[in-house]
């Protein structure tokens, strides 16, 4: 955890980005990588020089707001590559008018009715970690006079713990590190644990239906959604907090994955856990990446449900230090409350190790609150955390380097990740001229597993968005004619539309768009992203 002052342009803190004499070295590491020399270091944007086109609209009075420069830039984007390459060019043509910080529902009702009289565009703001530009505003059309950016950050309280249920209730911009503090002195978790843990909202992760901590069984916020309140233009839309209903169509299901396109979350009751006790974690090792998607398929088919299992492949590995052995790795994890784990562990070695896997370390088994685990998921847990940071480095050097993630069934998987390295390998070609692709699993299912996939290419000054998106639209496509899904955990935004389009259902499309003009007759909210205004 940082404890600086957040980058208006990059991921994280300021001063958790690599320094200049890191970013050379890492120049030099991967210029090698990926053949032709050391790349070249961009200069980075400096908010004293931040140029805004002035706000065409002042803030509502009555609501905490902000027009300051730093904070509208702040708010321009979320942490995609495009955002970063725009950010670092320091184009921040499309920054909001003003930023809105109601502290209360009554402050989003009067946002609401102020939009809808004055025109205004109004995008809902949880920690801007969007990578999909779901927060941006530059979209959104000249029907609008103006764009709000509404930031949930002051309403952030736990406001009440059921510990006989195993619940609480909790404000939706709250972001992760706090919801956790607020809950240990109850011996309690939300133990939701996505790559933006740090610096996204609870109501971020309900409204993308965000992928968390667990590699099975509770594996999206979807599982965790108890009841969910959220503020429309047309009135309050709370569902009934009961632990599970048959009463028709779930209504919390309108709300998880809505984007901010039909109305603000501004709590949930969420289902908690009691803090782990025991811990049990190995890495194991594979020739083939194949021999790992076995030992993966059969692990989620198994009962056992690990917390973690995580497949890497060798690349993959390499890239964040967990194996430089040229073999995939599979992280391999438990965690109880209630009992030690030794033989859910055994077992599922001897899974693994029957599908041709070896775990030269063995596994550990640790009782504490504060556990570890072993040496490759301790490395693996640190590049997770810093992958983004990464990610910013390599844009200041001019490298294209993004990720996309998908889920399908195992047995479409074989033929899905032949045809996503074969189109993404040829887009980067003609794009980049080469580049590196990796796979790893972030989840599994009994029925699927869901490939996350990250590629590096050399830009070229001024043309790395037309590289990127070269290289997007083979992913994209790949993904759509494979019977995959767009996206598994990143949300659908701006970025998915099209193919998020072509996916769903034709009359469920119909069926959005009667429910957005519903609850927002005068297409306010998020305008562009899941149904058109």
């Amino acid at each position: 955890m940082g404890a600086g002052q957040r980058s208006f342009w990059a991921w994280g803190y300021e001063d958790r980005l690599p320094d200049e004499a890191s970013r050379r070295d890492l120049a030099e590491q991967v210029g090698a990588l990926l053949g032709g020399g050391p790349l070249e270091e961009r200069a980075l944007p400096r908010a004293d020089a931040l140029k805004l086109l002035e706000p065409r609209v002042k803030p509502l009075a009555s609501v905490p707001s902000s027009a300051g420069t730093r904070d509208r830039a702040a708010h321009t984007y979320g942490k995609s590559y495009r955002d970063l390459v725009r950010g670092l060019h320091g184009d921040f043509s499309s920054a909001p008018d003003w930023i809105a910080y109601p502290e209360t529902e009554g402050h989003v009702h009067a946002l609401f009715e102020h939009c809808a009289r004055e025109g205004l565009a109004a995008i809902p703001f949880g920690g801007g970690t969007s990578v999909v530009g779901g927060v941006e505003g530059a979209a959104v059309g000249s029907r609008y006079r103006g764009v709000v950016s509404i930031d949930l950050r002051a309403m952030n309280r736990i406001l009440e713990v059921d510990r006989v249920s195993r619940a609480a209730r909790i404000q939706a911009g709250a972001l992760g590190p706090h919801i956790e503090r607020e809950l240990s002195p109850h011996g309690l978790t939300l133990r939701h644990f996505p790559q933006s843990f740090e610096f996204s909202t609870l109501g971020g992760w309900i409204a993308t239906r965000a992928g968390g901590h667990y590699a099975t069984l509770y594996t999206h916020i979807d599982d965790l959604v108890e009841s969910v309140r959220m503020m429309t233009p047309r009135g309050v839309f709370e569902s009934r907090r009961v632990p599970a209903s048959g009463a028709g169509p779930d209504p919390n299901a309108w709300v998880l994955g809505s984007e901010g396109a039909l109305g603000i979350i501004t709590e949930a009751w969420m289902r908690l856990q009691d803090r782990p006790r025991w811990r049990a974690t190995a890495s194991v090792h594979f020739g083939e990446f194949a021999g790992g998607v076995t030992a993966a398929r059969l692990l989620a088919q198994s009962g056992l449900f690990p917390s973690n299992c995580r497949l890497l492949d060798a690349r993959e590995a390499m890239l964040h230090g967990v194996s430089a052995t040229g073999k995939a790795v599979l992280l391999v994890g438990f965690e109880s409350a209630d009992h030690p784990l030794r033989p859910w562990m055994d077992r599922a070695l001897e899974i693994a190790k029957g599908a041709g896997g070896a775990s030269p370390e063995g596994a550990t088994f640790q009782e504490s609150l504060d556990a570890r685990g072993a040496s490759d998921t301790v490395a693996w847990r640190r590049a997770f955390l810093d992958a983004p940071y990464l990610q910013s480095a390599l844009v200041t050097l001019g490298v294209v380097v993004d990720t996309f993630e998908t889920a399908c069934t195992w047995a479409a998987f074989g033929a899905l990740h032949t045809a996503v390295k074969d189109a993404v390998r040829a887009a980067m070609k003609e794009a980049c001229g080469g580049g590196l692709l990796t796979c790893r699993f972030t989840h599994v299912y009994p029925d699927g597993p869901a490939p996350y996939y990250t590629f590096l290419g050399r830009g070229r000054a001024g043309d790395e968005l037309a590289q990127w998106e070269h290289i997007k639209k083979a992913a994209s496509e790949a993904l759509h004619a494979n019977g995959a899904t767009i996206t598994h955990h990143h949300a659908v935004g701006r970025v998915h539309r099209p193919w998020y389009d072509r996916e769903r259902p034709e009359p469920f499309g119909r069926m959005l768009s009667a429910a957005k003009r519903a609850v927002d007759p005068d297409a306010i909210l998020n305008p562009g992203v899941l149904v058109d205004p």
